[in-house]
């Protein structure tokens, strides 16, 4: 069946006018139905608590716009609460800005909005305020999505990647690769006897989990772009330490680990979107892995090393032989537009 103009966006639905006054009335108001977006004004008005606040901001160009465990609306909220989490911050709001493309199917738009919404119920973060644009065809790919979010940090809770300290602790909350392997797969039709999905999470319980149980942790990173790879190398420069990882400790998914054998790719380069880095004082490691085992985001966290001394601030595997071998940062994201 043909697509009408009916059934696609337009370049009207951007305008300001009559289109897009009843593409937010129709799609955008029920879906993120909250008393600060309800009022109408051109920003959304906070009851902000006394405290120190997180602000972060991305984008999301991620091709296909849905893969298997995912999609580029429940891609956008995950990433965002994720980047809030990293500090501690409880998430208070968030913004939503759509670029779509002319010719995109209005079906595509509700998809991924409906997947915003349930994913923003889950991580308990309300979406307040957004903005939606339309290019012409060829402009947009279909669609990108702009985000921002604000949390507010417990008192007490002072996370940062320059705080690890030899001695420290490496957790990892689940298996490795499993995004970037999927959004490869889907794009490039690979047939993988066992399907592999995304692991897009928001993972804003999973960091409040741990704070109330009494674990604050060191440092927190979400390993996105770059892999568990940059990620780490990341916290190694920003402290000033060395990390040691445990090859054999390293989790991942068999189908994970065969496609990048096949592939020619490491897995430690490929981007996550549920998994977050948690490194923690030594007589917190136990305390840590029982609070993670307990929550349905980190039932397969795993123990992957320490923080060493090491003023050239580099990243190394220990194998199971007993050798050693730099885990460089790669010199450019193996897969593009993954998120």
């Amino acid at each position: 069946m043909m697509n009408t103009d009916k059934d696609l966006i337009l370049l009207g639905h951007g305008g300001g006018g009559q289109l897009m006054q009843e593409m937010i009335a129709r799609l955008f108001r029920p879906a993120f139905d909250n008393p600060a977006l309800l009022t109408g004004d051109d920003s959304a008005v906070l009851e902000v608590p006394a405290g120190r606040v997180a602000f972060t901001t991305d984008s999301f160009v991620v091709t296909p716009l849905f893969f298997p465990g995912g999609d580029i609306g429940r891609l956008a909220v995950c990433g965002t609460v994720n980047d809030l989490s990293t500090s501690g911050a409880v998430p208070l709001a968030m913004t939503a800005a759509f670029i779509l493309e002319e010719g995109l199917p209005r079906a595509s738009l509700e998809r991924a909005v409906v997947s915003m919404q349930k994913a923003a119920a889950e991580a308990g973060v309300p979406i307040v305020t957004g903005d939606t644009k339309v290019v012409p065809r060829g402009g947009a790919d279909g669609m990108f999505i702009n985000t921002a979010g604000i949390g507010v940090i417990p008192e007490g809770v002072f996370i940062s990647g320059q705080n690890a300290r030899p001695g420290d602790v490496v957790f990892i909350n689940g298996t490795i690769g499993d995004h970037g392997m999927a959004i490869l797969a889907r794009r490039e039709g690979l047939p993988f006897r066992t399907s592999i999905e995304s692991d897009a999470a928001p993972l804003a319980g999973l960091v409040q989990a741990l704070i109330a149980g009494g674990v604050v942790p060191h440092a927190l990173r979400d390993p996105t772009r770059g892999g568990l790879a940059a990620a780490l190398n990341e916290i190694a420069r920003q402290s000033g330490v060395g990390i040691g990882l445990d090859e054999p400790a390293l989790p991942f998914k068999e189908s994970v680990r065969t496609a990048c054998e096949l592939l020619g790719m490491d897995a430690l380069h490929l981007a996550n979107e549920g998994k977050m880095v948690i490194i923690v004082a030594p007589e917190d490691a136990g305390h840590t892995e029982a609070i993670l085992q307990r929550h349905p985001y980190s039932k397969e966290c795993a123990r992957i090393g320490q923080i060493v001394e090491d003023p050239a601030r580099r990243v190394y595997i220990r194998t199971a032989y007993g050798s050693s071998r730099l885990l460089d940062v790669p010199l450019a994201d193996p897969l593009p537009r993954i998120c």
